[in-house]
């Protein structure tokens, strides 16, 4: 689920100029299209040859880094991600699936339960949560997932390591509550340790994004995109250091990634694997933490390269 952007400081007459010319720009020239996209969302100058915000490196791997890299298109896919998870042995963390599917008219719903979710493997946030089937628009579902299916994702939002991905449906099974879906907790892992996350509550209903550091102390400068916190404190899971290791396990391998979980009646659960979150073009609340969490990235190795 996406929200507007309430720091977005956005001026709509450059914007009106600049969409027109957009897709123009990403393919002649995708290093200045980032940068603009950069410095028009943030406000800042983004410095690649030096890059020390948190948001700069971020960036970097985006532009030169991930794309090259094949297990990061394996692990940002649904589907390929999944085969990682079993091939280092941690298969019981991995949410029940009926299938994997190249077109919507291959499902047969007749099949499955009442209660399921639709997510395409080659994209963020193509999803379809169906709660009630008697219930659910197939209709208006074949033409959404149509769409996205013909959706070149990584050249749609330039994080390209997303477009060798072939596109498909994975159905999962539903993890939540009728009324309630379940917390997420999506954890920060920096050069293959763990420092910080942030928990979203209230989906569908009110949703907040609690920030912490790996040691459940608040992290609040952190938050993003004007999002809020509960006004309540969430209570640290007891397994919650089995939910660090994995999440620490499943990044190793590179440089930053944010590891999405799911924590059910004390059942741990793999949602995905996040490269650049956002695009790295995050707003802040406080301009500090940006460079707080840079030096927790160490990416030297990279652009000396």
């Amino acid at each position: 689920m996406f929200m507007a952007n309430k720091n977005l400081k956005e001026n709509k007459f450059k914007r009106a100029l600049v969409v027109p010319f957009r897709n123009i720009v990403k393919k002649l020239c995708p290093v200045g299209y980032v940068k603009y996209q950069y410095r028009y969302i943030t406000h800042h100058k983004l410095n690649l040859k030096n890059p020390t915000r948190y948001t700069e490196k971020l960036q970097y791997l985006r532009l030169f880094v991930y794309p090259k890299d094949n297990l990061v298109s394996k692990c940002a896919s649904r589907d390929g991600v999944r085969e990682y998870i079993k091939d280092l042995g941690y298969e019981q963390y991995l949410i029940p699936t009926f299938g994997v599917y190249d077109s919507f008219d291959q499902i047969d719903f007749d099949k499955l339960p009442n209660q399921f979710v639709l997510k395409c493997t080659h994209a963020c946030a193509f999803n379809q949560i169906v709660i009630d089937k008697d219930n659910f628009d197939k209709e208006k579902s074949r033409k959404q997932f149509n769409k996205w299916l013909k959706t070149n994702y990584g050249k749609k939002t330039m994080e390209m390591h997303y477009s060798p991905i072939k596109p498909k449906i994975i159905i999962e099974k539903y993890i939540g509550e009728l009324e309630n879906l379940p917390l997420e907790y999506k954890i920060h892992v920096f050069n293959g340790k763990a420092k910080s996350l942030y928990v979203v509550s209230g989906r569908k209903k009110d949703i907040r994004y609690n920030n912490y550091y790996i040691d459940w102390t608040p992290f609040d400068g952190s938050q993003f995109n004007g999002w809020m916190k509960t006004d309540y404190e969430l209570t640290k899971p007891n397994n919650f250091n089995e939910m660090v290791r994995l999440a620490e396990t499943l990044a190793e391998k590179f440089p930053f990634v944010r590891v999405d979980l799911y924590n059910v009646n004390g059942k741990i659960y793999f949602s995905e694997m996040t490269f650049t979150p956002a695009k790295g073009t995050l707003i802040l609340d406080d301009d500090k933490c940006d460079f707080e969490m840079g030096e927790w990235l160490d990416i030297s190795k990279y652009i000396k390269n």
